[in-house]
């Protein structure tokens, strides 16, 4: 009985460690692309004003990536721009303006 008491406090406790690890592996996601989205909006800004942003959820092993979109600046069409993220050197870097008609993404 002492030993089936044990084991099941052993099994209860591994649960619960498990279930607080995925916690706090969303936790650790979530702020990924909060960090991503922001690093990218403002890398983005001399290209788009009032950037939007669509993050890949979890990216490559290396590099977050997210879609930056919005109003061109000094224009009023609406651009798109591919955005790479080091997730080591917590760096943004922006690609090249995209038209509205060849990348559509609805903020």
């Amino acid at each position: 009985m002492k030993v089936t008491t044990t084991l099941f406090a052993a099994f209860g406790t591994l649960l619960l460690a498990g279930s607080a690890a995925q916690a706090s592996s969303d936790d650790a996601w979530g702020k990924f692309q909060t960090d991503v989205s922001k690093a990218c909006v403002k890398a983005a800004k001399g290209l788009v004003e009032k950037g939007k942003t669509f993050v890949d959820p979890y990216g490559s092993e290396h590099y977050g990536m997210a879609v930056v979109t919005g109003k061109a600046v000094g224009a009023k069409t609406r651009i798109s721009a591919i955005c790479v993220y080091d997730k080591q050197k917590k760096t943004a870097e922006i690609g090249g303006e995209i038209s509205a008609e060849k990348l559509a993404v609805k903020p």
